[in-house]
């Protein structure tokens, strides 16, 4: 283990504005990797002091100049040296993801919730889905930490949600966010291989995030992400190997009017490689306009 600083040294560290400053030194210092929730040092030693603090992790400022007691300090510390260390992601260390201003559990059996699915939810799919009031059927497929489902639950009032995956592992952690939220009734869990287990439906909307980076990227990735599940990730040589299965089947669980929105990460090119008589529509996100796709029914029959 590789100690943080002498404890005179970090006797020093008084104040909010201290650990963060501390904090953002060690991390940039090391070399950890972001991506799980923040993008760079600061805002993940800001997210490591107020989490720790108990403190509104999206108020910072009212807080900089308060006094910290030792055994405050400690906590943090102790948190920052294990990000480190070990390499995990904060959410890992602090068992909470944040999605949309949504908090979700989280834990080493599913990946650290960060689909930008979640962005067009917020819109309600707007305007591909003309009325989320009118919108039925949801079926999330790999679902994880059941994060999207439960988002689609909220955007689509009157829907019902089956939300799947192959995990029983990662079911558990969605049954916990599912009853967290309450919508035990609304959000129906089932452990399926994609559709293979899964009772005869016919959707609206299909939203999937899938395992797709392929095995070059797969061998590159920095120890932060091999801390997540493997199946969650890993899509075969291109990254394809689960669309593939996804899109030859998914015409036949949708309705005449249904749409699949499915996200594929960086793997534009290899998508279009895969499937170069598909058409799809690529949605805007935050991470620009070649991440997320959008399919009708009637163009994966």
């Amino acid at each position: 283990m590789t100690f943080l600083a002498p404890v005179a040294e970090t006797a020093a560290l008084r104040t909010v504005r201290d650990l963060l400053r501390y904090a953002v030194s060690r991390m940039n210092a090391a070399g950890v990797v972001f991506g799980h929730g923040t993008l760079d040092a600061y805002d993940e030693a800001a997210y490591i002091v107020l989490h720790t603090l108990h403190l509104p992790i999206d108020r910072l400022e009212p807080f900089l100049d308060a006094a910290v007691l030792d055994s405050e300090r400690t906590k943090v510390l102790n948190l920052l040296q294990r990000r480190i260390d070990e390499r995990l992601p904060a959410p890992y260390l602090t068992n909470e993801a944040w999605l949309h201003g949504r908090r979700f559990y989280v834990d080493q059996r599913v990946i650290v919730p960060r689909s930008f699915i979640a962005e067009l939810l917020n819109d309600a799919l707007s305007p591909w889905v003309e009325d989320p009031y009118q919108v039925e059927w949801v079926l999330d497929m790999c679902t994880g930490s059941g994060c999207l489902a439960i988002v689609a639950a909220e955007t689509f009032p009157h829907a019902q949600v089956d939300a799947v995956d192959l995990s029983p592992d990662a079911l558990e952690v969605a049954r916990r966010n599912v009853d967290d939220y309450g919508l035990q009734e609304r959000v129906m869990l089932h452990e399926s291989n994609l559709f293979e287990t899964l009772p005869p439906a016919r959707y609206d909307v299909i939203l999937c995030n899938p395992p797709y980076v392929n095995a070059s990227s797969m061998a590159a990735l920095p120890p932060e992400y091999l801390h997540e599940p493997d199946m969650a990730l890993a899509g075969g040589t291109d990254g394809m190997d689960l669309i593939r299965v996804l899109l030859d089947q998914a015409a036949a669980y949708l309705q005449p009017h249904g749409i699949l929105i499915l996200e594929i990460g960086h793997e534009r090119a290899f998508f279009e490689q895969a499937f170069p008589e598909l058409e799809p529509v690529w949605l805007s996100t935050s991470a620009g306009d070649d991440q997320v796709l959008m399919l009708r029914q009637d163009q994966l029959l």
